[in-house]
């Protein structure tokens, strides 16, 4: 496949834990457990980006290429365009998104997306989903829900259980899911380095404004996205405390 660069987007603030990316694991920054995980992938170029020396400082005392960026990105999505830009990425180039609080992240993971989007000349996006097994996720609205297309391309996003059982649920919410057909979207993207030059000069949807997803801005603009289906379970990041001593377990 296509060489592709990974960029780990790195901000210091968070409401419920602060400095994240330096928080001890094992004995390393969880960023450290994150580039790790990322140079474990076919990666050619592994990079993190942060607008905070604490972090820059740390990263390249372990080894990381680092790009510093501006403060004032409203998303990681706008970071990674400043990072396509500052390095003069071409057009073509794909660029995995990384966050930067997935210390558990497997490479196998970076490298279907990379690898989804590479076999996809129509598509300026990849990512992932998995199977929904049980009701409580499928109704969950926190859990984004996907609907793809026979090439894989994705049709919608929701935080809705969609698609809508209209016979099974017409009177009442299930109890079980009785088939198959409900994906769970899962947050790690690649793109086209081209495409983030363009995305960042586009207003928010009003259907990404609805739903606070920022994919649909991609699709609204008449953009495809891939999706890959995961078959093994899909380790979680780290957004609270609780999540911090899950992983922080993991490693003993």
């Amino acid at each position: 496949m296509s060489d592709f660069v990974v960029v780990i987007p790195a901000r210091y603030g968070s409401t419920r834990l602060p400095g994240k990316p330096l928080l001890e694991i094992a004995g390393l920054p969880m960023v450290q457990h994150v580039w790790q995980r990322a140079r474990e992938s076919a990666a050619a170029r592994v990079i993190i980006a942060t607008d905070d020396a604490r972090i820059e400082q740390a990263a390249r005392a372990f080894g990381a290429e680092v790009v510093m960026t501006r403060a004032d990105h409203h998303s990681g999505t706008d970071r990674l365009a400043e990072v396509a830009a500052v390095l003069g990425l071409p057009t073509q180039t794909l660029v995995v998104n990384v966050q930067g609080d997935e210390p558990l992240l497997p490479a196998s993971a970076i490298d279907c997306v990379a690898e989804r989007l590479a076999a996809d000349a129509g598509a300026s996006v990849a990512t992932l989903a998995e199977a929904i097994e049980d009701v409580d996720t499928l109704f969950n609205p926190n859990v984004v829900k996907v609907v793809v297309d026979n090439t894989g391309r994705a049709l919608y996003f929701s935080r809705a259980p969609i698609p809508w059982d209209r016979n099974a649920w017409k009177t009442q919410p299930p109890v079980r899911i009785e088939s198959e057909g409900w994906l769970r979207h899962i947050g790690l993207y690649a793109y086209r380095a081209g495409f983030l030059a363009d995305y960042v000069t586009w207003s928010p949807a009003p259907i990404e404004a609805l739903e606070q997803l920022e994919q649909l801005r991609a699709l609204y603009q008449g953009h495809r996205i891939q999706v890959a289906t995961v078959t093994e379970p899909y380790p979680g990041g780290v957004d609270t405390p609780e999540d911090l001593e899950r992983v922080r377990q993991v490693f003993l």
